[in-house]
């Protein structure tokens, strides 16, 4: 497998089995379930992760919303991690990020699913559960930008996830149109990672996007879309 791909991940807005089985079998280590905005429901999320898990692939729930029971829910499911959106100020990011750390460290409520292998746990369970699941809080807001650095240091979380075309709305700029206001945001970011030693990652769906959050050490990139690549494909076959 070509080591670039590791650095990639596909976005999926749908339980789409196939396209996962085909991403895979293309060198596709990463998936991020869309789950804010896409179409899912319980009984298909937790099939989706499962296969993807069993294919030996990561799997990230980008939640519903910043509240405590979607994130446990993507978490008793198994996902590798959580994506938060609509997270505020570093107080906001303390309250929610809570719930994916189990006590001491958060609130994350005990459930005996797939990642307890649905059984009773030895008492290492739980530090390795913290230390194994990605709390990724999303920077796509003002407040959140403002507060990155504090965010970042926050010992709930484990890195960062950025949204750029909202995060360009709530700085006034409009349509996120890949500016040097835009980048400039993107090196503040990255520089706060940096200085803390926890990743930070990005959807770059162009080429410009990709260059610079590789030049600026993001830990990986979501570069496929589901829907982009149906309209890709279809586009293709027609005009063929």
């Amino acid at each position: 497998m070509p080591e670039t791909l590791s650095e990639n991940a596909v976005w999926l807005s749908t339980p789409h089995h196939q396209l996962v089985e085909i991403a895979v079998g293309l060198g596709c280590q990463r998936f991020v379930l869309d789950i804010e905005h896409g179409y899912f429901d319980l009984d298909g999320t937790d099939k989706l992760i499962a296969l993807i898990r069993a294919l030996g692939a990561k799997v990230y729930a980008k939640v519903l919303g910043p509240e405590t029971i979607p994130i446990q829910q993507a978490l008793d499911m198994g996902c590798n991690g959580v994506i938060i959106p609509h997270i505020g100020n570093a107080d906001h990011a303390r309250h929610v990020t809570a719930a994916a750390k189990y006590p001491p460290n958060g609130l994350r409520s005990f459930s005996g699913t797939r990642p307890a292998r649905y059984d009773a746990v030895g008492p290492d369970y739980y530090e390795r559960e913290d230390r194994e699941t990605m709390c990724l809080p999303m920077i796509e807001s003002a407040e959140a930008l403002a507060d990155v650095e504090a965010i970042l240091a926050l010992p709930t979380v484990d890195g960062v996830f950025v949204g750029p075309s909202d995060l360009s709305l709530s700085r006034g700029r409009g349509a996120y149109r890949k500016t040097e206001a835009d980048f400039d945001d993107l090196r503040r970011i990255a520089a706060a990672a940096r200085a803390v030693g926890k990743p930070w990652i990005m959807p770059a769906w162009s080429q410009s996007e990709r260059e610079i959050s590789r030049s600026l050490g993001a830990a990986w990139q979501v570069t496929v879309d589901e829907y982009g690549a149906l309209w890709t494909g279809i586009e293709a076959g027609l005009r063929a």
